[in-house]
């Protein structure tokens, strides 16, 4: 399998109806995560539940991967990169978007994570050399101005909201080592090392790294064995993790990191809906506003 990560962005493959299909898979999946995500905050520590999702999603990758006849046996540099895919996309990503998840709104955090796709641009050209347009620059600076928009109620309002800062700072920290995650998953289909396995391994050594953050923090390993727990859970470990994740790292290595990123952008509207109903979230001029600046700027940024 081909990766386009260093190729120019302005010579990107177009999306295929395998690529449409990859991409609506992990929009759905990840659009309705995070409120699934604010069931983990509660009842347990974050890095706890961190640490049971994705054992529960190495177990289903790891029966898949035997199911499908892949080899796991891979020698120790490609093991490093596997631990690095653990560290970066299923373990410190993670922990820092639940500690997040604390202090902002599900919908939010989406909207957050969106500017994936303005960090993928940046790593891509600081990794690869890809040098981004001036369309590119354009649609990052619309991007972080909608993002700004979004908060600026909480952060900036008759009292800086000091809690808001902090979670949109852990965010923001964990959509950067989700990026990096991106280029190091690129470059390990590069060496031809599949998504299936590299994903399975990836998701033991996240579970293992975040397992030994806990008890390095002293944490309890029990959890809260109510009905909306359990269910969040396993639709973050089955649907959230394995699925997503199988079709995004697979997109990723078809049509390259800068526009896989943009799955990043489309989930949100859909996070945002579900947060209007559930969270009661209150759409203002201002926040409507910064939601379709967001959109504009990705979208624009995908446009060839």
């Amino acid at each position: 399998m081909s990766v386009s990560a260093a190729a120019p962005a302005d010579r990107a493959p177009s999306l295929s109806t395998v690529d449409l299909g990859l991409y609506a898979t992990t929009v759905f999946a990840w659009g309705f995560s995070w409120i699934a995500m604010k069931g983990q905050v509660v009842g347990a520590a974050p890095e706890v539940s961190v640490f049971w999702r994705f054992v529960l999603a190495a177990l289903v990758m790891l029966g898949w991967s035997l199911g499908r006849g892949h080899s796991l046996k891979f020698p120790l540099r490609d093991h490093l990169k596997f631990v690095g895919l653990g560290a970066l996309i299923f373990s410190t990503n993670f922990t820092l978007f639940y500690y997040g998840a604390q202090h902002l709104p599900s919908g939010l955090l989406a909207v957050v994570f969106s500017v994936a796709s303005v960090f993928n641009i940046v790593l891509a050209l600081i990794l690869f050399g890809q040098r981004p347009t001036a369309q590119m620059v354009l649609a990052g600076l619309l991007g972080v101005t909608g993002i700004a928009f979004m908060f600026w109620p909480e952060i900036m309002g008759a009292e800086i909201n000091h809690e808001a800062a902090y979670g949109l700072g852990l965010c923001i920290l964990g959509t950067l080592s989700f990026c990096l995650g991106n280029m190091l998953s690129a470059k390990t289909q590069r060496s031809g090392i599949a998504v299936t396995p590299a994903t399975t391994w990836g998701m033991i050594y996240g579970a293992t790294l975040i397992g030994l953050f806990s008890l390095f923090r002293g944490q309890s390993f029990a959890v809260e064995l109510t009905p909306a727990y359990v269910g969040s859970l396993v639709y973050l470990a089955v649907i959230a993790s394995v699925i997503a994740f199988a079709s995004y790292l697979t997109l990723l290595g078809r049509i390259g990191s800068a526009k896989a990123g943009y799955a990043t952008v489309i989930f949100p509207v859909i996070a945002l809906a579900i947060s209007t109903v559930v969270e009661g979230y209150h759409w203002t001029p201002l926040a409507i506003a910064g939601v379709m600046l967001v959109l504009f700027g990705n979208v624009l940024m995908l446009r060839r």
